[in-house]
């Protein structure tokens, strides 16, 4: 099994303003990932995110982090900036796919900035703020996480499908 970290980003949420709804989301959705060993809940201020990401990877040595809010235009977004700090290598296609099929909810999936990268073994996944499309961006990528998560730490080989 997985260990998983929930990092949520949030001034409100960070000073007990707001309740955070979207970490329960991906607990429910990821369960059967993993254990989530990690949840933190902090402002919306880069070096704060990059030290826990790289907290949570490189001391926790978690599996697998789900980042959630901060992925918007607003000026206090800066969980993708974060991310982009601390990874190693960057894979589009999980960002691509949240927001492809969330496109089929509402035209506002385009204005999502989330990425998604590797910090040595650990999958960094930036995830909206709201449950709603918490839910419908970890369904989209669920199916091929534990594959991807089997390479990334050394359990699988390859990806090529056998005929």
């Amino acid at each position: 099994m997985l260990k998983i970290g929930i990092i949520t980003a949030s001034d409100k949420g960070s000073k007990g303003e707001r309740e955070d709804l979207s970490s329960a989301a991906i607990r429910e959705l990821v369960h059967d990932l993993g254990q989530v060993v990690a949840y933190e809940v902090v402002p919306d201020e880069q070096e704060l995110l990059e030290r826990k990401m790289i907290e949570f990877a490189d001391e926790l040595e978690i599996n697998l982090i789900f980042t959630t809010g901060g992925t918007g235009f607003a000026p206090r977004d800066v969980t993708p900036e974060a991310t982009m700090a601390v990874i190693h290598r960057l894979v589009p296609g999980i960002g691509e796919a949240m927001r492809y099929e969330s496109l089929k909810v509402t035209p506002l999936a385009m204005l999502s900035r989330g990425i998604a990268g590797i910090r040595n073994k650990t999958l960094i996944i930036n995830l909206p703020g709201s449950p709603k499309a918490v839910k419908e961006c970890l369904q989209a990528i669920k199916p091929a996480l534990a594959h991807g998560m089997d390479i990334l730490l050394g359990k699988a080989e390859e990806c090529a499908r056998r005929e």
